[in-house]
């Protein structure tokens, strides 16, 4: 056989070589890609307890979730329209705990700040045009707030023996929908009404009356690859949440009719690129150790309001003007 069939023959054995190679190498990607891949599965309570908790932060321990929210806070009063009063910031740290029985103990620590709503700047005095009255601004410093994600809804919180309500145990299948062919949309609700924690006797200013009533509504819009990306450890999310409330109790209505609604968007980051700076450097210098998430459960879950009534004090009685 003359060199030059020798050569033709030795560079074709090394082309079928090179096409195994490549074939065998797409295979094992494209089985890589698939093991990665995990289906939806709406109905499935295990499925939504395990993308639950990647949602609200990432499925190793050691990593952590910052959770923001920004929009408007306005008041609502019969016979008038809503009246924007100011704006707010979220800023939270999350992270889950995965336990012997396969749930996951969420551990969180929140604050929210106020922004004046012309000049933007976040306040610690702000007057109220209901009252005429200029009034102190109280954060909200929710330390810590915490539940349990299992293959079954949590009941309410109790928020410190406080709210009484319980309801029967169902699987966690979650309000999913396809917005189109890469997009999910999740809602998640929860309304209550319970005693309240500041009852007008002892706090005449700040109280709502001897009930409160709170509802909040999340919307979240998730990528589908994401949600079918077994290797993602968090799945990043944008949403809108809304929150009607009593009036603040640093609003001192005097237990005057009305409520107020948050509206604002939401979002999961696990960087601090898109916090606002001013937010970051507030939490910085008055809350430190809210720029990590609890390891453990540290204390009991409140709620705004009853946390307001454990850490501060009822208001002077309002002087009237003659």
């Amino acid at each position: 056989m003359n060199p030059d069939e020798l050569n033709r023959r030795g560079a074709l054995r090394l082309a079928a070589g090179a096409a195994l190679v490549s074939a065998t190498a797409g295979c094992a990607s494209t089985q890589a890609t698939a093991a990665a891949k995990r289906p939806l599965a709406f109905k499935d309570p295990v499925w939504n307890r395990d993308i639950s908790a990647r949602l609200e932060a990432n499925a190793d321990p050691k990593k952590f979730v910052y959770g923001l929210a920004s929009g408007v806070v306005a008041g609502v009063r019969d016979g008038e329209k809503l009246r924007p009063l100011m704006r707010f910031e979220v800023f939270s740290t999350i992270r889950v705990v995965r336990q012997a029985d396969d749930s996951y103990q969420r551990l969180c620590r929140e604050v929210v700040f106020y922004r004046n709503l012309e000049t933007g700047l976040l306040m610690d005095e702000w007057d109220n045009p209901y009252t005429g009255e200029r009034v102190k601004v109280v954060d909200v410093a929710n330390d810590p707030y915490n539940y349990v994600i299992s293959d079954h809804f949590p009941q309410p919180p109790s928020y410190g023996g406080l709210n009484k309500e319980t309801r029967p145990k169902r699987p966690f299948i979650r309000n999913w929908s396809l917005l189109d062919a890469d997009t999910v949309g999740l809602e998640s609700d929860i309304h209550l009404y319970y005693p309240s924690a500041m009852q007008p006797e002892q706090w005449p200013r700040e109280s709502p009356g001897k009930m409160t009533r709170v509802s909040e509504m999340f919307r979240y819009i998730i990528r589908r690859s994401d949600l079918e990306d077994a290797s993602l450890g968090h799945i990043p999310y944008h949403g809108v949440w809304n929150r009607v409330t009593p009036w603040l109790p640093w609003m001192l209505m005097d237990q005057a009719p009305g409520h107020i609604i948050y509206t604002g968007t939401m979002a999961s980051h696990e960087t601090l690129d898109f916090h606002p700076k001013d937010v970051i450097e507030r939490v910085k210098a008055r809350y430190p150790k809210y720029l990590v998430a609890p390891e453990q459960v540290e204390g009991p879950s409140l709620s705004s309001l009853e946390r307001y009534a454990h850490d501060q004090k009822p208001a002077a009685p309002r002087v009237k003007k003659p």
